[in-house]
């Protein structure tokens, strides 16, 4: 399953679940020793999503190459599978040494104390500092750090500056917000017939999450409130969430969007946008860059996701490696780890359609190679995903709350009954993973 399939089809709804009896029990890593990660011999467990193993691959190779007397086997879990045989492993006492693990699902295991502390080592690295916030704050549970994130997989708003330009536009100031996309995909639709102003895959869970949250998170609030473990919905009275959703009610209504819209379920997401019949799509750099043509590529301009009000966001998805409590060889893991996220290796990740997690990996040789992958590292603190134990239930099901929202408010009866709706199964999600 490729990262375009994981985000059409989602995750196993009871996998959240499943993690009850992942609590502590495993013997805590001791991640303060001096030699930690340091001198460390045998093998290293890793496993890893099957959706982003490329992006892994290539590390591992070097590593074992570098490192004789420490081997690192790979293993890849099928990323439906994954939360559930991970709690599995845990609770059977035989976790692996490091899990390259989607990062909004950190949380699930750090709350529940399955994940080593990391926090002396991680802050103690010399580009702490560069670190993604968004993909760190998915690691911090009260002040502690539980991870260290690897790759990074963000949204943006990908344009075609040829279609632009028929249409008579500027792509700064026609993506500064809401009502300026609006207008500039309503006059990219008139330059043909076969021509549309926007795409986005309407039947698709993970991906209508994964690039219309950021329109909200880029005003500072989000569809839930308060602390993990005791969070509030947040659906009903949010402006910003409401105005997105009319946002996309009115491209549909205007035919701005195909009719293909409403049943596309992932399945060739992007194809349009490649072909050149699109002028705005909210994307990510592996589903639209590497598949397209030298031709194509050299049209496309990125921006970040805009909110209603001219703030911009965009997904802090990817990985992040944590070392579960446990482990074998933990300290070797932490040796792998510090690999993986060195320059070098973070500066190839867009050979695998990824986004490094560092910012000081945007260097001007890196820019001129990946000119459409530097865009969330020279604003790497906009990036945001959520703290929850709950994100892959309310987003990315096909039964999920946000899901039918966007659904009913885009296509169906309007944005009021949708999220009064979706307020109520919000926060019964929220009560259900919460207790």
């Amino acid at each position: 399953m490729d990262r375009r399939a994981f985000l059409a089809g989602g995750l196993a709804g009871g996998a959240a679940l499943a993690l009850a009896g992942c609590s502590g029990t495993l013997p805590k890593v001791d991640a303060k020793v001096a030699s930690f990660g340091r001198n460390a011999t045998g093998t290293v467990h890793v496993w890893c999503r099957s959706a982003t193993q490329a992006g892994l691959t290539a590390a591992v190779a070097g590593f074992n190459k570098a490192n004789p007397n420490l081997q690192v086997e790979l293993t890849p879990v099928p990323d439906a599978q994954y939360v559930t045989k991970l709690a599995t492993a845990i609770r059977g006492g035989e976790p692996p040494d490091v899990v390259d693990i989607d990062d909004i699902n950190s949380q699930l295991f750090i709350f529940r104390e399955a994940f080593a502390d990391l926090t002396d080592v991680v802050k103690g690295l010399d580009y702490f500092d560069e670190i993604s916030p968004g993909h760190l704050r998915l690691l911090e549970y009260r002040d502690r750090y539980y991870g260290l994130p690897y790759l990074a997989d963000n949204s943006q708003l990908f344009v075609n500056t040829e279609l632009f330009e028929k249409a008579g536009l500027d792509v700064e100031e026609s993506t500064k917000d809401l009502s300026t996309l609006l207008d500039a995909a309503k006059a990219i639709r008139k330059v043909g017939d076969d021509v549309y102003g926007w795409s986005i895959s309407g039947n698709a869970a993970g991906i209508i999450g994964f690039v219309t949250q950021p329109h909200v998170w880029a005003t500072g609030v989000d569809m839930m409130s308060g602390e993990v473990g005791s969070q509030k919905a947040n659906i009903t009275g949010n402006e910003a969430l409401e105005r997105m959703l009319e946002f996309y009610r009115q491209l549909w209504k205007d035919g701005v969007l195909s009719k293909a819209t409403y049943s596309d379920a992932g399945t060739t997401w992007g194809a349009d946008f490649r072909a050149g019949k699109v002028g705005i799509f909210p994307s990510s750099y592996g589903a639209t860059v590497p598949a397209a043509t030298k031709a194509m590529r050299a049209k496309m301009q990125t921006v970040l996701i805009p909110s209603w009000d001219g703030k911009r966001s965009f997904f802090d998805g990817g990985d992040n490696m944590c070392i579960p409590n446990g482990a074998p060889n933990p300290s070797g893991g932490w040796a792998f780890m510090q690999y993986a996220n060195g320059l070098q290796q973070q500066q190839a990740l867009p050979d695998g359609g990824y986004f490094p997690t560092r910012s000081d990996a945007a260097t001007p040789a890196y820019r001129k190679k990946y000119p459409l992958a530097f865009g969330p590292l020279d604003a790497i603190d906009k990036g945001y995903a959520p703290q929850t134990l709950a994100y892959n239930l309310l987003n990315n099901q096909p039964s999920s709350p946000y899901f039918a929202m966007f659904r009913q408010a885009v296509f169906g009866s309007g944005t009021a009954a949708a999220m009064k709706t979706a307020q109520s199964e919000y926060q019964r999600i929220l009560d259900q993973v919460q207790a």
